[in-house]
């Protein structure tokens, strides 16, 4: 049997800070207790990572480029069912990175290198959202004007990028914890196609999927081994 390579050092402190992070919240985690996770010194964490925002913007912008990549596909949405898979694949992607939701309002207030970050994923997501609902109304599923569309997409926006800070308000000891992903992410997306049923015919309403069932992705709102 061929041994799989060990990953590098700098992929584990990758891996461990977004789990301890996920955890406990960013502000909570300091260097020192990441390089304690991992077994390894502060010093060997500092070569590769000067500091702790350093880690966070590396984090960043992986959780960037795999949105990037999904938010492609919003405009590709034709049909109820693709609608329901990519809104739940959105929400387990945010689930992976969460702590960039929950602590997003301490991070932003002395990283200004997210603080422009943000802004343009936000308009990101509104830009794909709307690629989505055009292509449901082009398909006969949803009859919306212009300006509705784009109250819709912001609506659905918001709902996205602040779910998860409504469910960790709600229970803070156990909402963002593993255990409870399946629960957090079917409400979210309940509450986020909702949003879209107003402008249904009910021929198309019925096609809706059990909101209560999350469709799998890849990942599966998998945490970092």
């Amino acid at each position: 049997m061929t041994r799989k390579a060990p990953r590098r050092t700098a992929q584990r402190i990758l891996e461990a800070a977004l789990d301890l992070f996920n955890r406990f919240g960013e502000p909570n985690v300091s260097t020192t207790l990441i390089a304690a996770e991992l077994g390894i010194s502060p010093g060997n964490l500092y070569y590769h990572y000067p500091a702790k925002d350093t880690l966070v913007n590396r984090l960043h912008e992986e959780f960037e480029a795999a949105l990037a990549e999904l938010l492609a596909d919003g405009p590709r949405v034709r049909e109820v069912s693709a609608a329901h898979r990519f809104v739940a694949a959105l929400f387990h992607l945010i689930w992976r990175y969460r702590f960039l939701y929950r602590d997003q309002s301490d991070l932003l207030s002395r990283n200004r290198h997210l603080e422009a970050r943000l802004q343009k994923l936000l308009l990101d997501k509104e830009a794909s959202l709307r690629g989505a609902i055009a292509g449901l109304a082009g398909a006969g599923h949803l009859a919306i004007t212009a300006d509705e569309a784009d109250t819709l997409a912001r609506s659905m926006v918001v709902v996205l990028t602040y779910w998860f800070n409504f469910e960790y308000a709600t229970n803070p000891r156990e909402a963002l914890e593993p255990a409870h992903a399946d629960q957090a992410l079917a409400r979210g997306c309940r509450h986020v196609l909702q949003l879209v049923t107003p402008y249904m015919p009910p021929a198309s309403r019925v096609q809706l999927p059990a909101l209560d069932a999350v469709p799998a992705t890849e990942d599966d709102a998998a945490e970092p081994a």
